[in-house]
C-alpha cells in the first residue's frame, strides 16, 4: 500500500507479510483448539479428582486460564504487523517545513551523567533540519546549578560542532559517539585534505568542553545551596545567548536553534507528578517561546543517531490522507551498550520487532516515552475557536491569557530575537507557567497534555489519544540503515528489575483505572486494537500469578509423589505437551525471523520467569496497594552511570545477583524448590514404586525451569566473583524452602 502526498510520489509505503501472517493466524487457530481441549479436560475431570488435589488441581486451571487468556489477548499484535518505508527525499523544500520543538527530561547528575545529556542535547541541535525552525528544551526536575551551567558550555562548544557537522556532512552527530569511534558511519577517508586539521581542532573544543563541565561538577559538590534544593526551588528558565565571535572569521554568522533551559518551580507540599508534570511544564513554558506544531521527545540518554529523523516523520505528517488523524510517529528503541549475548534482553527485542509492528497494522503503536515526533494539538486537545467561552478555556488550560491565546489556529508566533520588553514579558509569563501551582483546579494531567493517572503516563496518554481518534505509525529502520536513536539500556540484573517493577506498576495501573483497555478500550477503538493495549497493561499480573503457581505446587505434589497432569499414555497429555511445545516453538520462531541467535531465545525465556515472580509480582502489588490509597505514587530514575564491573561481568555474559534481597531470595527459593523436588521425585520413582507415566509432567516441568535457570544455581554454588548471589541469601533461602515443603508435605498427608 502506498500513501501519497501532494506530490505524486509517494512519501511513504506500507506493506505487510503474507506469509508471516498465515502462519500467525493457523498457528493461533491450532493453539486455540488445544486450548479448548485443555479447559474441557479440566473442567470436567475437576470434581472427579480425590479431596486432597482438589484445591492445587483448581489453582492449576485458574493459572491456565489465565495464561490462555494473555495469550489470546496477544494474538492482536500477529494478526495484522505492517512495515513502513520513508522518502525523505520527496518532502518539500525546507521552507515549508513546520517548525519542531524538542524536549528532553532529566532529573539530575547523580543517576544521569551530565555530560551525556548534553551529548542527547547537541545531537538534537545538529538535527537535519532548517535550524531557525528548531527549538531544544531541556527540563531539570531537580534544578542542578551544573546542568544550566553545562547547558550554557554546550551553546558555546555547539557553535564550533553544528558547523563542522553540516560543512562535512557528518552522520553521526553525538560528539561523544563521533570522537570515541563506536560507530563506523564516519569514515574519514572520503573528506577533503582539510577535513582532518578541522577535525582535530573541533576534538580539542570538545575535550576543553568535556573538562569545563567536569570541573563545574566537581566545584558545584562543595557549593551550598543555600534555602533551595532539588524538591523545593523556584522556577527558572533561560534562553541559551552567546555574543562571543571567538573562532569565528569576521562578518561570519552561524544558524543556530533556540536553546530553552527549564526547571519547573517544586515545593515539597506539592505532588509534581514525575516525568508527566514536567512534560507538561515543557508545552506550557515552549507555547510561550516557540510554540511549533510538533514536538519530538527524547530521554536524556537517548541521542540522536540518524539527523534525517525529522524529515522522516514529516512523511507521515506532510501526507494529506493521514495527516489530519495522525498524533505521532513513533520510533523503536536501540541500544549502543547492548552485548552480543544480551543475557538481561536489555534490547526489549518483542516490543520493537513483534509488538510495535502489529499494533500499527491495528490504529499505531504505543507512545513509548521517548523517540516520537507528535504533534501539539492532539497533546493540547484543540485548536480554540473564538466562540469559546473564556471561562471554559481557563478551567481546562489555566489562568493564562497568553498561553490560551497560543492554542488559536492564527497565533503569531513570538520572536525571541527581540530584546525588548515584549521578550523579557513572555519570559516572564513562562515563569508562571512554570508554577507548581498552576495546574490546581484545570484539566492538566486529566484531559488536557500527559495524564496522571499512572506513572506509565506515555502509555495511558498515547492510548486515550487513540481511544478519541487519533493514530500513530511506527518507522523502525531497516537491517542496512543505522537507527534514528540510540541510547542506554540496563545492563545489571537490580536496574533490570528496578525499572521492571517500575515498568509494572504504571502498567497495571492503567489496567485498574478508569481507562482500562478491556473496558474504556472497546467501545472507542477496535477490537483488535484493545486487545493488544489490555495486554499490555495486564501481563505483570496476569503471568507473576500463573508463574509462581507453576513454579510451586506441581513440584510439592511431585516431592509428595502426586500427579497433577495426565499420565503419559492418557490422550489428553498429548494436549498438555502440544500447547508447551506450542508455546515454545513460536517464540523461538519469532526470534529466528527477526534475525537473532537460539541463544537469545534462551535469554528471553529466562528474563520472563525471572521478571514475573519478582518484578512484575512486586509493581503488581505496588499497582494495587495505590489503587486502595495504601501506598503513594513513587518514581525510581533508571541509573544511567556505567559500573566497570558490573559492564564486565554483564560482556561476559554473567549475572550480576548484586541486587536487592527481595530479588534474589524468590529465585534462590523457586530454585531451591524444584531441586528438591525433582530429586526426592526422581528417587519415589525409582526406589518406591511409583509410576513413572504419572509423575512426567510433573518432572518436566521442573526439569525446564531448573535448565532454564541454571545462571542462578551457577550464581549460588559455582561462582566466586563478586557478582555471585550472597551466602546469607542462600541460607534464608533455604530456610524458606525447607519451611514451604515442609508446611506443604504436612497439609497434603493430612
Amino acid at each position: 500500500m502506498a500513501c501519497s502526498s501532494s506530490t505524486s510520489l509517494p512519501l511513504h509505503i506500507c506493506h505487510g507479510n503474507k506469509l508471516t501472517m498465515i502462519i500467525n493466524r493457523s498457528h493461533a487457530v491450532l493453539h486455540s483448539i488445544a486450548i479448548s481441549f485443555l479447559i474441557y479436560y479440566r473442567a470436567f475431570f475437576l470434581f472427579h479428582q480425590p479431596t486432597p488435589i482438589i484445591i492445587p488441581w483448581l489453582l492449576l486451571f485458574i493459572s491456565e486460564l489465565l495464561l490462555s487468556f494473555i495469550w489470546f489477548l496477544g494474538r492482536a499484535y500477529i494478526w495484522r504487523p505492517v512495515y513502513r518505508t520513508v522518502f525523505p527525499e520527496r518532502l518539500p523544500n525546507d521552507d515549508k517545513l513546520p517548525a519542531i520543538d524538542v524536549f528532553i527530561c532529566t532529573t539530575g547528575p547523580d543517576k544521569e551523567p551530565t555530560i551525556g545529556v548534553m551529548n542527547t542535547l547537541l545531537s538534537a541541535m545538529a538535527l537535519d533540519y532548517p535550524p531557525d525552525k528548531l527549538h531544544v528544551y531541556l527540563s531539570d526536575d531537580g534544578g542542578y546549578a551544573i546542568t544550566l551551567h553545562a547547558m550554557r558550555e554546550s551553546w558555546s562548544f555547539a557553535r564550533w560542532w553544528l558547523p563542522f557537522c553540516r560543512r562535512f556532512g557528518i552522520k553521526t552527530r553525538c560528539p561523544e559517539a563521533y570522537f570515541s569511534r563506536t560507530e563506523n558511519h564516519d569514515s574519514d577517508s572520503k573528506y577533503p585534505d582539510n577535513f582532518m586539521v578541522e577535525r582535530e581542532k573541533i576534538k580539542e573544543q570538545y575535550v576543553l568542553f568535556k573538562e569545563r563541565v567536569r570541573r563545574a561538577g566537581q566545584e558545584s559538590k562543595f557549593k551550598d545551596k543555600g534555602v533551595y534544593t532539588a524538591t523545593d526551588h523556584p522556577s527558572c528558565i533561560e534562553v541559551m545567548e552567546e555574543n562571543s565571535k571567538e573562532g569565528l572569521l569576521e562578518d561570519q554568522t552561524i544558524e543556530m536553534p533556540l536553546l530553552v533551559y527549564v526547571s519547573r518551580e517544586k515545593s515539597t507540599s506539592q505532588f509534581h507528578h514525575f516525568k508527566a508534570g514536567a512534560v507538561n511544564v515543557l508545552l506550557r513554558v515552549s507555547a510561550m517561546l516557540s510554540n511549533s506544531p510538533y514536538i519530538l521527545m527524547l530521554d536524556c540518554d537517548m541521542y540522536c543517531s540518524d539527523p534525517t529523523s525529522a524529515r522522516q516523520a514529516m512523511c507521515f505528517h506532510f501526507d494529506p490522507e493521514m495527516s489530519p488523524s495522525l498524533a505521532f510517529v513513533q520510533f523503536p528503541q536501540a541500544f549502543r551498550d547492548i552485548s552480543e549475548n544480551d543475557i538481561y534482553d536489555s534490547e526489549v527485542r518483542s516490543a520493537y520487532t513483534i509488538l510495535w509492528p502489529g499494533l500499527d497494522g491495528l490504529k499505531g503503536p504505543v507512545l513509548s516515552g521517548t523517540n516520537f515526533y507528535i504533534k501539539r494539538e492532539a497533546l493540547c486537545c484543540h485548536s480554540i475557536k473564538k466562540d469559546i467561552d473564556l471561562r471554559e478555556l481557563k478551567d481546562s488550560f489555566g489562568p493564562s491569557n497568553e498561553f490560551i491565546k497560543s492554542l488559536r489556529q492564527d497565533y503569531k508566533k513570538p520572536n525571541l530575537n527581540d530584546n525588548g520588553e515584549a521578550s523579557n514579558m513572555l519570559l516572564e509569563e513562562a515563569k508562571v507557567l512554570a508554577s507548581c501551582s498552576y495546574e490546581d483546579h484545570t484539566k492538566w494531567g486529566k484531559e488536557v497534555g500527559f495524564l496522571y493517572d499512572s506513572v506509565a503516563e506515555d502509555f495511558l496518554t498515547g492510548f486515550v489519544m487513540q481511544c478519541k481518534g487519533w493514530i500513530s505509525s511506527y518507522v523502525a529502520p531497516s537491517s542496512s540503515s543505522r537507527p534514528q536513536f540510540l541510547g542506554t539500556s540496563t545492563t545489571n540484573l537490580n536496574d533490570l528489575l528496578t525499572q521492571g517493577t517500575r515498568w509494572g506498576s504504571g502498567l497495571v495501573d492503567v489496567a485498574l483505572s478508569r481507562f482500562s483497555p478491556l473496558f474504556y478500550g472497546s467501545s472507542r477503538t477496535s477490537f483488535l486494537h484493545s486487545m493488544g493495549y489490555a495486554e499490555l497493561s495486564l501481563f505483570p499480573l496476569l503471568y507473576c500469578l500463573p508463574l509462581w503457581c507453576f513454579a510451586t505446587i506441581p513440584p510439592l505434589y511431585l516431592l509428595n509423589g502426586i500427579p497433577l497432569y495426565p499420565e503419559v499414555s492418557d490422550p489428553y497429555f498429548s494436549i498438555f505437551l502440544f500447547i508447551f511445545l506450542s508455546s515454545l516453538s513460536k517464540h523461538l520462531h519469532e526470534v529466528v525471523v527477526t534475525g537473532r541467535p537460539i541463544s537469545k531465545w534462551i535469554n528471553e525465556q529466562r528474563i520472563w520467569m525471572i521478571k514475573s515472580v519478582t518484578c512484575h509480582l512486586y509493581g503488581s502489588l505496588d499497582a494495587i496497594l495505590k489503587k486502595f490509597d495504601l501506598r503513594k505514587a513513587s518514581f525510581l530514575t533508571t541509573n544511567k552511570v556505567a559500573d566497570n564491573e558490573q559492564i564486565k561481568l554483564y560482556r561476559g555474559g554473567k549475572f550480576d545477583f548484586r541486587t536487592s534481597t527481595i530479588f534474589v531470595a524468590p529465585l534462590v527459593t523457586v530454585m531451591l524448590v524444584n531441586l528438591a523436588s525433582i530429586v526426592g521425585g526422581v528417587y519415589r520413582i525409582m526406589f518406591t514404586g511409583t509410576d513413572w507415566r504419572k509423575m512426567f509432567g510433573q518432572v518436566l516441568l521442573s526439569f525446564y525451569i531448573i535448565v532454564m535457570n541454571y545462571v542462578v544455581i551457577e550464581g549460588m554454588v559455582l561462582r566466586k566473583d563478586k557478582g555471585r548471589i550472597p551466602l546469607y541469601v542462600n541460607v534464608l533461602s533455604i530456610v524458606f524452602s525447607l519451611i514451604f515443603l515442609s508446611l506443604g508435605s504436612i497439609i497434603i498427608s493430612n
